[in-house]
């Protein structure tokens, strides 16, 4: 017998060999068919896998996220079956699941292929799926896994056995498709109710633009019909908030060709939006002691090179600038940091110096691939709402949580309350991928988990989520229609510190390394910018909006009226301007809800006469005439809320 302890910490007792499906069934049939997976001493398993020792076991449901990942990546082994049923001899890279749905990459050969294929895909994968196929697990030697894609012509797969460990290669078999796979995988296609394919794209194999494009298929599925209708009210409502869309809409950001792509250029709208949020955080930094600093766009490679970045970020750079000085090179900077580590050095400091905190608003460059460049949150220049705190150890957990404060406060003032902290620790199975000593590493990791339990966060341990040179604490915020997003970061650091030489003199007067911690609650502003737009979908708060109000006179004889009101307004720190076409008031308020301003002030005869204004707030809501201080008096309240 072994013992299996369940999630509410009871212990029951089975046969050796008995399966996650077995436990579920002998506490209730009805949940055993909702079972699509279980968690096994934290590592997910099939739930007709045999469980042959004492173990910790989850039994992994659709409400769980990681058996929602097992639907989702057993969805993309049954795309590809049916795919292999609809264009015989196509080979095939990867399908793994992503945070909402799946996705595989085909090549296709010489066959065309679009999205008006994807009809035939859906009614191809719903009557696999109703034969109820079962996902059959098998381990097979590095040299049988070969020799089975070798006959069958899939290089893609030949590529990705050759980096695998003999002993440790598994096949996953459903019905006549056979896939190389670690797995896990639902017990069967009969779960699987509803398909959607969402979108097809272009994916170089492995991500390198050296080699073969691939046709990327996207989907996602549902174990209800109602889950996918909710779903695609779901993304009709997200296609409305589009960052992109409404950045166009609302004239904030263009992109050019000419200028390059992944470089956004700011429109006059969209600058005063940013340079609003620069403000907000400006003021907030001051408050807490930072010092403003500015720093060059580019550094002499050695400064990365000593900072790491060269080795980790070298492959997202763009390539070295050449000087006239033979063998000299610069780079675009890809962070920060090591030019406010040079900031640092530039005079002596005592430990009743520290915290020294610098802050900057600094653009930094990476070569992201064409294809993942999207609209703002994914571009190749970005500026960072950056600052570095260097301080003694003993002062590290309260410069931490004084952080995580500046970073809620921000999230507060822009409406963002549903968020989870995630610890992002390093992988402990790959430690060469960072730099630094374990000791430094343990000493980082135990700073931000005990800050973030002081805090009282509600946090998730991420493993391998760290960056090279340490842990993170990231914060995930969830939009209005419930995305995460990934937006404020802070880390603590041990290793630059030793990698600059940086020093301060203690109460000893000997020399110690500081600690620095990264942050940056904005994460960086295309990005956050983007987020937020998708979240107001461009609605923005008033203190926040470009335009706060518009002003339509009724026709060109009032626009004098209109002139004076406006400049009463703006003297009052509140922005705003006036719709001089000639066009009928009515058109003139259709557009301004377009543009989603929030105020229209109409001014007509009546309004002249009484001294009044007639005051509409975006959504169609009549809020009736009051006079110009009495408005003016009611933004700057709303402003201050």
């Amino acid at each position: 017998m072994i013992s299996i302890t369940l999630p509410d910490g009871s212990v029951r007792q089975y046969e050796k060999g008995t399966t996650a499906m077995q436990i579920a069934q002998s506490i209730s049939e009805g949940l055993a068919r909702n079972v699509l997976g279980a968690e096994v001493n934290g590592e997910v398993w099939d739930a007709s896998r045999a469980i042959e020792e004492d173990a910790s076991v989850k039994l992994l449901t659709w409400n769980d996220d990681k058996g929602k990942s097992t639907f989702w990546h057993s969805s993309a082994h049954l795309l590809a079956e049916a795919l292999e049923v609809l264009y015989p001899g196509i080979k095939f890279g990867i399908g793994p699941a992503i945070e909402t749905g799946f996705y595989y990459d085909v090549d296709f050969g010489d066959r065309e292929f679009s999205s008006d294929d994807f009809k035939q895909i859906e009614d191809k994968m719903l009557e696999l799926a109703k034969q109820k196929e079962t996902f059959e697990r098998k381990s097979v030697s590095k040299a049988d896994a070969l020799a089975y894609f070798t006959q069958k012509g899939d290089e893609y797969k030949l590529d990705l056995i050759k980096d695998l460990e003999d002993g440790k290669i598994t096949f996953y078999t459903q019905g006549n498709f056979t896939d190389l796979c670690r797995g896990p995988h639902i017990p069967h296609t009969g779960v699987i109710k509803a398909i959607k394919l969402t979108n097809v794209a272009g994916a170089y194999w492995r991500g390198d633009e050296t080699r073969k494009q691939l046709t990327r298929i996207y989907g996602v599925s549902f174990p209800k019909a109602s889950e996918l209708t909710e779903y695609l009210k779901f993304i009709e409502e997200a296609k409305k908030r589009d960052h992109r869309k409404l950045g166009k809409e609302l004239e904030l950001f263009a992109f050019s060709e000419k200028v390059g792509a992944g470089l956004p250029l700011w429109l006059p709208k969209g600058t005063a939006l940013r340079q609003k949020l620069q403000d907000f955080l400006q003021r907030a930094q001051i408050k807490a002691g930072y010092e403003p600093v500015v720093t060059p766009h580019i550094g002499h490679k050695q400064l990365y090179i000593t900072s790491g970045h060269y080795e980790k970020y070298g492959a997202d750079a763009f390539q070295p600038i050449q000087t006239p000085v033979e063998g000299e090179e610069f780079f675009l900077k890809p962070m920060n940091c090591p030019h406010h580590c040079e900031i640092y050095k530039t005079k002596p400091r005592s430990y009743k110096d520290l915290p020294v905190r610098y802050a900057e608003f600094g653009t930094v460059y990476r070569y992201e691939q064409s294809g993942e460049l999207h609209g703002l949150t994914r571009v190749r220049g970005f500026t960072q709402d950056d600052a570095h705190l260097f301080c003694r150890p003993d002062q590290v957990r309260e410069e931490f949580k004084k952080v995580i404060d500046l970073v809620l406060y921000v999230f507060g003032a822009l409406g963002f309350d549903d968020y989870t902290a995630q610890v992002s620790l390093r992988d402990p199975e790959n430690k060469a991928k960072y730099i630094g000593t374990d000791e430094n590493w343990d000493l980082a990791e135990a700073a931000i988990i005990n800050a973030a339990t002081e805090k009282g966060l509600r946090t998730v341990v991420e493993y391998g989520e760290a960056a090279f040179y340490g842990p993170k604490l990231d914060f995930m915020v969830k939009d209005a229609l419930g995305r995460k997003w990934q937006l404020g970061t802070i880390q603590v650091d041990y290793n630059l510190p030793e990698r600059f030489e940086l020093e301060y003199t203690g109460s000893d007067n000997q020399k110690h390394r500081p600690v620095m911690i990264h942050r940056a609650p904005f994460g960086s502003l295309e990005r956050f910018v983007a987020v937020l737009i998708e979240h107001c979908g461009g609605q923005f708060p008033l203190w926040l909006a470009p335009e706060q109000f518009i002003i339509l006179p009724v026709s060109e004889k009032y626009e004098e009226t209109a002139k004076n009101l406006l400049d009463s307004l703006n003297n009052s720190d509140i922005c705003g301007l006036i719709d001089f076409r000639d066009e009928k008031v009515g058109r003139k308020i259709r557009d301004a809800e377009l543009k989603k301003i929030p105020y229209m002030l109409i001014v007509g005869e009546k309004e002249v006469e009484s001294g009044t204004v007639s005051v509409r707030k975006h959504g169609s809501i009549d809020l009736g005439s009051m006079s110009p201080q009495a408005f003016k008096e009611l933004l700057i309240k709303e402003i201050t809320v």
